[in-house]
């Protein structure tokens, strides 16, 4: 199944790295067919080559639309060599074998990403190049495709080793590449114009960034996606699948807050968090929630990071910290231990879909993108909650979105001090979070509660009560609601509803 290569149709939007595959095909004395601008770099470049139109006797038209889209360009490429009937039409209609065919398709995702015109973006949809790469690639039998200027070097490699022929893998293993490139170039053309009408799951990404192994050492992991598009690394070692969760989980919390925060993420939940005028408040108040837990968790600011408050959060050990910028001395500072990740945060917008691999399919829904305001809260007691407690509800309320479920959080003068996570009960989500708050001694009278669903009967809020919480954020809508309400009205505690759910599983 070896093939020798004699003649190469050659049609590419971008020539970068073209000269030295043409330099090696000259070299093997392959004949070379091309178009337009790609003939134009051929023959400047001082190498030989013959139109597409010398072929069809038909000039490129519709303003370049129509080039190679013709019998005698695609009977070369699709011929069966092993089909008497196929070769004895190539004799008669004088139409050239191709061994090889290299495309380099418009840049769609480029131009998508760099313009709003339409017009523009619509002309970069390829069409006669992902037609001649899809016509090679079925008939990988006899034809090498090279569907990318990114697969050059293999190429040029696999010229080398073998004076110009190939064997069957060779032409499979290219023919493989292209049909990822021309299902990639489509998903991203499809969710382009794809208004939402069409109710469908596409999507795909051709970046690779091999992890050091997924959440256990046992297990591979990859990630598929640009880090750099969503924050740079200045400092420490290479990221790890567990390191991009809990980094996701600090970015989303982080972006809810608008006052100088600081928060402590721990296996994706906040194990501290504080609001306060000067960051190193902010730290120290975040990380006196729950020190014990902040040992090699990751930090997040949205602030700047000043020397001072790095040589507070230096003392402990950590192993990132992502910053929307840092000051040079604090990077000094920061910079002592030689493994700690540094992460530099870019202003970059996450999508509004997430998704996540299920049995033998995928779930997808709308990202939790709902941030209470004053304007959300319905008092449902006879007491109203003070201007210090409204403050304190919604700053609570922002951590139970970001906290798995079952979760309770408690808070006071804007500063988490207690906070159940994942339980399987309500009850035991309250109990873990005033646990919590009892063992770091911090005060639990005048605070304020949160939780991510309705409280199904009145034993949360009596237990709350119980350990000082004054004022409650729900979402409401149990059956029972009015048990909570009337605990709350006898024990004068104010409950506030909001009619919005946070489930995070």
């Amino acid at each position: 199944m070896s093939k020798k290569i004699t003649s190469a149709l050659i049609s590419v939007f971008y020539k970068d790295g073209l000269k030295p595959v043409l330099e090696k095909l000259n070299e093997l004395g392959v004949e070379i067919y091309s178009t337009g601008g790609t003939f134009d770099f051929i023959t400047k470049n001082d190498f030989k080559a013959k139109t597409i139109e010398s072929l069809t006797s038909y000039p490129s038209i519709l303003g370049g639309r129509v080039k190679t889209l013709h019998p005698k360009v695609f009977g070369g490429i699709l011929a069966r060599r092993e089909n008497q009937s196929d070769i004895q039409q190539l004799a008669e209609y004088e139409i050239p074998e191709f061994d090889l065919v290299i495309v380099d398709l418009y840049p769609f995702e480029e131009t998508v990403a760099n313009s709003d015109n339409e017009t523009e973006i619509i002309e970069k949809i390829d069409i006669g190049g992902i037609s001649l790469i899809r016509a090679a690639a079925k008939n990988h039998k006899d034809v090498l495709v090279v569907s990318s200027s990114s697969q050059y070097d293999e190429l040029l490699s696999l010229l080398e080793k073998n004076n110009g022929e190939t064997e069957l893998s060779d032409r499979r293993y290219f023919a493989s590449q292209s049909f990822n490139v021309s299902s990639h170039y489509d998903t991203a053309i499809f969710n382009w114009m794809n208004n939402g009408e069409i109710d469908v799951f596409k999507s795909s990404n051709q970046l690779p960034n091999v992890l050091r192994y997924g959440e256990n050492p046992h297990q591979k992991g990859v990630f598929y996606g640009e880090m750099e598009k969503v924050f740079k690394q200045l400092h420490g070692k290479a990221i790890s699948y567990n390191n991009l969760l809990d980094l996701e989980a600090a970015i989303n919390l982080i972006n809810d807050f608008e006052e100088t925060t600081f928060a402590v993420i721990k296996h994706n939940n906040a194990c501290g968090l504080a609001s306060r005028e000067k960051l190193v408040d902010a730290w120290k108040d975040a990380l006196a929630g729950d020190p014990v837990s902040a040992f090699g968790g990751v930090l997040t600011t949205n602030r700047n990071i000043d020397k001072e408050t790095a040589e507070e959060i230096n003392k402990i050990f950590f192993e990132i910290i992502i910053a929307p910028s840092y000051d040079d001395d604090a990077l000094e500072v920061l910079k002592t231990k030689k493994n700690r990740i540094i992460l530099e945060k870019v202003g970059f917008e996450f999508g509004n879909k997430q998704f996540r691999s299920m049995m033998n399919g995928v779930l997808v829904q709308d990202k939790d993108q709902k941030t209470e305001t004053v304007d959300d809260l319905k008092t449902v007691t006879a007491s109203s909650p003070d201007a210090r407690e409204i403050e304190d509800l919604l700053f609570a309320n922002k951590l139970v979105k970001h906290t798995k479920s079952n979760t309770i959080v408690l808070a006071k003068n804007k500063q988490l001090i207690g906070s159940g996570t994942g339980q399987t009960s309500r009850v035991d989500a309250l109990k873990q979070a005033i646990e919590k708050a009892h063992n770091f001694k911090m005060d639990l009278q005048g605070a304020v509660m949160a939780s991510d669903a309705f409280f199904p009967f009145a034993d949360s809020v009596e237990i709350a009560g119980k350990a000082g919480v004054k004022s409650v954020v729900q979402p409401g809508g149990s059956i029972r609601d009015k048990h909570s309400i009337e605990y709350c009205n006898n024990n004068k505690i104010s409950m506030v509803f909001t009619g919005v759910r946070h489930f995070k599983h």
